[in-house]
Order: structure tokens, then sequence, then C-alpha cells
């Protein structure tokens, strides 16, 4: 996706989870050592939220308001070229303890060491999705003019208003001990108002979670390749 960035305009009045969603990725690097953006949403200069992959290869997590209002930055490095990274990234500031209000995971397995670790405060609203004419951006920054993804990414998914654990998207294999996907994506209660589900099918853009939030290219050109979580091949 070097150069290529995908977006979806949110004019749907119907209000999103301001507190309370999970985001799944599964992601494959082309690039090692650069700024690059897996999800932005900005709907302002000020008021953003984006997960992406920093400069020295950590997994940084997000929120500005006025102010920083959620950051994380982890202090485990990715940079594995070869192989596939699944992403889970869950929200719910209601919750009474801190560090329930972010939980990230790869693989299956939650991160616990942050070099940088801000949780919200209780109820802190996150601008999780857009809204007044702004964008959900995948694959660059929110002006959509930098930090793009250099890589590969599937089976991109976001449900809205529930914090969910990553068993609701993978499981790990009991005859290899390794974390895969699976192909079937089942919320514990439901999608909610404003999910998405895109990217399981190739490049489709077209929205799998029965809500038609469908996403559609703005830079570069979406390709498809045959390697995918699961079914991995030589790139």
């Amino acid at each position: 996706m070097a150069s290529t960035s995908i977006r979806r305009a949110e004019t749907d009045p119907t209000n999103a989870s301001a507190t309370t969603a999970t985001f799944s990725v599964w992601i494959k690097r082309n690039k090692i050592g650069a700024y690059q953006t897996i999800y932005n949403h900005r709907y302002t200069n000020s008021y953003e939220f984006k997960f992406m992959m920093y400069n020295d290869d950590r997994l940084y997590v997000i929120c500005t308001k006025s102010s920083t209002a959620m950051e994380f930055l982890t202090t485990r490095k990715f940079r594995d070229t070869n192989a596939w990274y699944h992403l889970v990234i869950a929200l719910d500031s209601t919750q009474a303890t801190n560090t329930n209000r972010v939980k990230i995971y790869v693989n299956g397995v939650q991160e616990t060491a942050f070099d940088t670790a801000t949780y919200p405060s209780q109820n802190e609203t996150l601008n999780l999705d857009g809204g007044g004419g702004y964008y959900n951006n995948i694959g660059s920054r929110g002006d959509g003019s930098s930090e793009y993804w250099d890589g590969s990414m599937s089976y991109f998914a976001k449900i809205d208003g529930t914090q969910e654990l990553p068993t609701i998207f993978g499981e790990t294999d009991t005859s290899t001990g390794e974390w895969k996907i699976k192909t079937t994506i089942t919320p514990s209660s439901s999608w909610g108002n404003k999910p998405f589900f895109i990217l399981k099918d190739g490049n489709s853009l077209t929205d799998q979670s029965g809500s038609s939030k469908d996403f559609s290219s703005y830079q570069g050109t979406l390709t498809k390749t045959e390697d995918c979580p699961s079914n991995v091949f030589a790139t």
C-alpha cells in the first residue's frame, strides 16, 4: 500500500459510540524504520485518533483533543517483514479501572510493556469515528499527505460500542500453537451503529458488517495479492 490510502466520509447522522469500540486488523510490513499510519480519524488538526507504526517500529496509539487524551507507545518493536501481525485495539473509557479502558493485543496476547502509557479519563470521548464531513483514513495520515503504510492489510474491522477480546477475530492453532485468523467475525453482541469490515476478500472495500460503510480509494492503487493471513505466500 505504499503511497496508497483509502477513506470513508461519514455523513450519517446516527451516532457512533464516543467511548467504546474495538479495531482489528491483520498487517504485514514491507518497510521498517518509518512512520506508517494504519488508521486515522482526524476531526480537526487538534482532534484526532490514530494507530500506527512509529519510526523505530514500535506500535503507537493516540487520541488528541485540545490536549492528549490517550497515548500508548509499546516497548516492543515489530520488525518481522515475513509474518502477519494481528492487532486489536480494544477501548472502553467508561471502565472504572483505568488499565481496563485501553487494551492492545498482538497475535492474541495483551501488550503490557509500554514506554508511554497515558490512559483516558473515565468516560472520555475518544474521537473514534468520522462526522461532519471528516474522514476515516486507512493507510495514511488524516490529511492523506504522508505516513503511508508500506505493506499489506487484511480483515480490517471496527466493532462499534463494545470492547471485544481478540478471540472474536482469531484463535490459537492446537497443532502449532500459532495465532491464526478466524474468517468469520461474530461480535459478542452486535456490530453497533457505525462499524465496518473491509479487505475481507482481497482488496474489496465493500463493508461486510452489514452496515454499508464502504470505503473508497483515495490515493494510489490498491493491489490484491495472494498472500493473506490464512494462506501465507512468499513475497
